[in-house]
């Protein structure tokens, strides 16, 4: 197995061939961004989030749709290029605030924030136009890094998902990550499949080998992901979701199941709970 992709070595890696103007562009438009997410902050809806996503992370208390419109308004005030924006998420992600920042924001920037990273997804996201394959290892170190569900499903989904779809630089990517230690890049790998299964596209054959290797892992987060990539799948082609999970039935577990009966018939549904079922039962 590969070494884990480090953040520290990716951004080397990406920021070799960017200016001393770049960079420094980066870093105010990054300031900028934190300086209206912090305007935005509320302290008592930042400690029910950090309590609801169990995050390790510093929160202001902004909600998604005030931190996307923030980083829309600071990407339509500029030009933005492949090293623009790996450039200024990277900032967003991990960088300091400022040129030479006081003791007390070097004490708070000690620990990450989660608005900043969400923010910084956002970037990569709104400009995965620019980026390629090439850009995985930085991707993974976002993931790996990131420690919540709400960090890695949007770089999985919303961005790994659509690289991988438009070429094939990324499978590659998305087979090692199927297979690695970290449950989290292991769910990206599933994850990434979810917006073109959802409309009737998509590598269905890619996934069912990554979600059938996974089928019996017992952390919560994987059990899920499956389930919902099944679910969405579903919604355009029921019977074969139906065929895919039947005879697996009493291997998955109850996380999967549930999800993906949703969008199932009455009788589809029977069928699997019961292959359910006699499964459990003949394990118990």
């Amino acid at each position: 197995m590969s070494n884990p992709i480090l953040l520290a070595d990716a951004v080397l890696m990406q920021t070799e061939a960017m200016t001393t103007e770049g960079v420094t562009d980066s870093r105010t438009l990054a300031e900028v961004i934190d300086a209206e997410l912090r305007a935005r902050a509320d302290p008592t809806r930042a400690e029910k989030e950090k309590a609801y996503l169990k995050s390790a992370l510093t929160h202001y208390g902004v909600s998604v749709p005030d931190t996307r419109a923030v980083v829309t308004d600071a990407m339509r005030s500029a030009e933005f290029d492949h090293d623009a924006v790996v450039g200024l998420a990277t900032e967003l992600w991990s960088g300091p605030v400022g040129e030479r920042p006081s003791a007390a924001v070097r004490q708070l920037r000690s620990v990450p924030i989660y608005e900043r990273r969400s923010a910084a997804v956002m970037v990569l996201v709104r400009g995965k136009g620019h980026l390629s394959g090439a850009d995985a290892d930085l991707i993974e170190a976002f993931i790996r890094e990131a420690g919540t569900w709400a960090l890695v499903d949007p770089l999985a989904g919303d961005l790994a998902g659509p690289l991988a779809d438009a070429s094939g630089e990324f499978d590659q990517v998305l087979e090692r990550w199927a297979v690695d230690e970290d449950f989290w890049v292991r769910r990206a790998a599933l994850l990434a499949h979810l917006r073109p299964l959802r409309v009737g596209a998509g590598d269905f054959e890619r996934f069912s080998r990554f979600a059938d290797a996974m089928l019996e892992e017992r952390e919560f987060f994987i059990r899920k992901a499956i389930g919902w990539v099944l679910r969405d799948t579903a919604k355009k082609r029921p019977d074969l979701i139906f065929e895919w999970l039947l005879p697996r039935a009493h291997r998955a577990s109850g996380v999967t199941v549930r999800e993906a009966l949703r969008p199932l018939s009455p009788d589809q549904q029977t069928a699997i709970r019961s292959a359910h079922q006699s499964g459990r039962s003949s394990h118990a």
